[in-house]
């Protein structure tokens, strides 16, 4: 099983640091979590950028706990250190991609080189959350305009000793940044989304990493749509390193694993989830690769997430 397992970690978005009402024991929480994946053989830990909490189940969560993103990622930092740490994914709208270059840079010299910057255009469920905040959020066109400029300032801020770029929604005029990490030829960028026209072909041209979300059978065609970019740009599709999310529940058979499930998220992840015996994940986790997954990003719901992340690595990491 040459497939790669990474956590995503608990900030509120499945309700997971639900119920703490001290907020040094929610982060403690988040900290241990991460520390454990680490410490048993996970390849990355993420961290989702929302501004306060939703369910998967459906219910109100709003008031709980949650975490700043890419503050988040800067004490991660530092309170591990050799797993690969980044966001599923940055939202585009919520930070000038000059000052997000910058803030990456930073967080890549403290990780001592351990950053993937994960970005998208932003999901239509942040709304809502972007004019609470002031934020403008324009429709699906606009913001895939302003991801494609985002993306071009991100490497030229990481790559031009001063950086110029005149764009319709960004410019930046001789910006410097230094240092601007320690990973060459700069910071991997993993773009995120399932448009076929326009983010799967942003990933083609600029994108180290992608992630995709899906079945495999969903995954598989997105993939081919991925590939056929690639050779249209004469860029090397295996140079682009592919991940998707899944939902893991681990029992000691199926039936004990599904009677945890919300039916909000059997609805969302169908039979595609990691739910199950160890022998019903090992062969979903099959399925993925042979759709073309590298890397699969896991979100372990609930309480008690620290001992279903040691055993899912005792079953599967080896």
């Amino acid at each position: 099983m040459s497939i790669k397992f990474s956590v995503i970690l608990p900030n509120g978005a499945t309700n997971e640091l639900a119920g703490i009402t001290d907020p040094v024991e929610a982060y403690e929480t988040l900290t241990h979590v991460a520390q454990t994946a680490e410490e048993v053989g996970f390849d990355t830990l993420w961290i989702s950028d929302v501004l306060w909490p939703g369910d998967f189940t459906g219910l109100d969560t709003s008031q709980e706990f949650l975490f700043e993103c890419w503050t988040t990622t800067a004490a991660l930092a530092r309170d591990t250190s050799h797993v690969r740490i980044g966001q599923i994914v940055t939202s585009n709208i919520f930070r000038h991609p000059a000052l997000l270059a910058k803030m990456a840079s930073t967080v890549d010299v403290m990780s001592h080189g351990r950053l993937t910057l994960g970005i998208g255009s932003g999901s239509p469920a942040l709304a809502d959350q972007a004019r609470a905040y002031g934020y403008d959020y324009p429709d699906v066109p606009e913001r895939s305009r302003q991801l494609r400029e985002a993306v071009q300032i991100l490497l030229a801020m990481w790559t031009q000793e001063e950086a110029t770029f005149e764009g319709t929604s960004y410019s930046v005029r001789g910006a410097i940044n230094q240092p601007k990490g320690i990973q060459q030829p700069h910071i991997p960028l993993l773009i995120a989304g399932n448009g076929e026209q326009v983010t799967l072909k942003l990933v083609a041209q600029y994108g180290n990493a992608c992630n995709i979300h899906g079945d495999p059978a969903t995954l598989k065609n997105k993939f081919t749509v991925l590939k056929e970019h690639c050779e249209r740009l004469h860029r090397d599709y295996q140079s682009i390193h592919r991940t998707s999310g899944s939902y893991c529940i681990i029992g000691d058979t199926d039936e004990q694993a599904q009677a945890k499930v919300p039916e909000r998220v059997r609805a969302l992840f169908g039979n595609a989830a990691l739910i199950g015996s160890p022998e019903t994940i090992r062969e979903r986790i099959a399925a993925y690769e042979d759709a073309g997954v590298q890397e699969l990003l896991l979100r372990f719901p609930g309480t008690g997430q620290q001992d279903a992340i040691r055993r899912f690595a005792q079953e599967f990491i080896a």
